[in-house]
Parts: C-alpha cells; structure tokens; sequence
C-alpha cells in the first residue's frame, strides 16, 4: 500500500513538471526562412498550340497596375506581349482581356490594346469569380488558355490556377507575366510546376517557345 501510494505520489510528479516545463518550439518557415536552399529553377517547355481550340488571355494591362511607379517589370513585359498578341490575332485566336474592379476596359495599355469584338471581363485576382470568362471559353470551344499579365501573384496565378481546375490546359510564358519583383515571380512560376491540381495542367514556357 505505501508502494502504491509513493509510485502515485512520484508519477503525479513527473506529470506536474513535465506540464510545468515549457514545450520546445515547433520549427516553422519562418525559423528555417534562411537555411531553405533554392531549388532549381523550372525547366521551361516549348509547346505547340491550336488556335482554335486556344485562347490568349491578357489579363490586367491596365495604366492603374502595369506602369513604371508600381510595376516597371510589367512595362518591360509590353514588347514582347505586344508582337506575341499579334501573332494570335493573325491565327484568328481568341484574345481575352481582363480590368480591374476600380476601371474600366478603356484602361489598357495602348501597346496591347483591344480590338472591336474582343471580349473582356472584369474582377478581381480571380478572373472567372462573378464573371463570365467560363462561359466565354466554353462558347468559343476553347481548351487551352495562355496566361498572360499583372501581378503575377494576383491574376495570373488565381486565374491561371483555377483555369486548370476547371479543366482546362495552362500556358504561362514567364515573359509575360510580371510583378513588382523578380522575388515574386519566382515563387509564381514554382507554384505552376508544383502545385496538385495545377501542375499537371499547366506548361511553362516563353513566347518564343509557342508554335502553332
């Protein structure tokens, strides 16, 4: 009985100081952020496309994103997207634009501005939330979409995502997406090639590496 009685006492304890002593901190990103080694970048894949079944989306070339104050990497973005937009149009592929909630489509950079009949959609990051672009796809039997814009972490990769949850296949030219950063580009680019859902859907690539 005294035993039973000091075993008890003793494990009572035990249990008293192991919850009286502080736990060891969980290691997170944050604590690991500087000795987290850069992977290797994504290989980059050259694609070939049909233009009938594919659409280019230019998403968010507006004055109010894509300028030299707040993204002067999208500005640097508009050559290469404006003679990669015209190769498009002269396939007779389907362009899509975007605008952002606070403008209106007039606010497209003049290098790669709309033509008449062209259609656009308004939303946010996420350009198939409340609006039409699904429906826009579907009607003109399109399958694939090039994902082209600004930010890169906001409508390209929002849209780019969802755009191959829904089933449709993903090509991101890395020189058409652009964010404040190359930072931030980085972490959208390993988002495509890794994400589940996403990455099996999903090419990228550069302009120059799309034929048709």
């Amino acid at each position: 009985m005294k035993f039973a009685f000091a075993f008890a006492a003793a494990f009572t304890g035990l249990v008293a100081i192991a919850i009286a002593a502080p736990a060891s901190a969980q290691q997170t990103i944050i604590d690991e952020w500087a000795t987290i080694k850069t992977p290797p970048a994504p290989e980059l894949k050259q694609v070939t496309v049909d233009p009938k079944t594919t659409a280019l989306l230019l998403l968010d070339f507006v004055k109010q994103s894509c300028n030299m104050q707040r993204r002067p990497r999208c500005v640097a973005s508009l050559p290469a997207t404006k003679t990669f937009l015209a190769e498009a149009r002269a396939r007779h592929m389907l362009v899509v634009y975007s605008y952002v909630n606070s403008g209106t489509l007039a606010d497209t950079l003049p290098e790669v501005a709309p033509k008449s009949g062209e259609p656009a959609v308004q939303s946010g990051a996420d350009k198939f939330l409340n609006s039409d672009l699904e429906k826009i796809l579907q009607d003109h039997g399109i399958k694939t979409v090039i994902v082209t814009g600004t930010a890169a972490h906001g409508a390209v990769l929002h849209t780019g995502d969802e755009a191959a949850l829904r089933g449709f296949n993903v090509i991101v030219p890395v020189d058409g997406m652009s964010a404040e950063d190359a930072y931030i580009e980085r972490y959208v680019a390993y988002n495509f090639t890794h994400a589940p859902g996403v990455s099996p859907k999903t090419a990228l690539t550069r302009y120059s590496m799309i034929k048709f």
